[in-house]
């Protein structure tokens, strides 16, 4: 059930939870009893709930390459005569 927000013209805003059918009737202020005009207002989304939370302690070791280890060759050369077909 979403929750609407409302504002009067004496009291100010005021919230109410309606379901979706109700969500184009008019809203009575709980204070003075005016009718309330509905405002749009961004929506409240809590998306940490959602996503598993890494724990503090599972951060990734530091591996350093020893100078002995042989750097990879940026650019390999190709045994076929084609160039400009790369990795077929």
């Amino acid at each position: 059930m979403p929750l609407y927000e409302f504002r009067c013209s004496s009291c100010g805003i005021f919230e109410e939870w309606r379901s979706l059918a109700q969500s184009s009737e008019p809203a009575f202020c709980p204070e003075c009893q005016q009718l309330g005009r509905r405002i749009f207002s961004v929506p409240a989304v809590n998306l940490s709930s959602a996503l598993p939370r890494p724990s503090r302690g599972s951060e990734p070791e530091l591996v350093q390459r020893s100078p002995q280890e042989p750097k990879p060759p940026r650019f390999q050369q190709q045994s076929c005569g084609r160039p400009w077909m790369l990795n077929h």
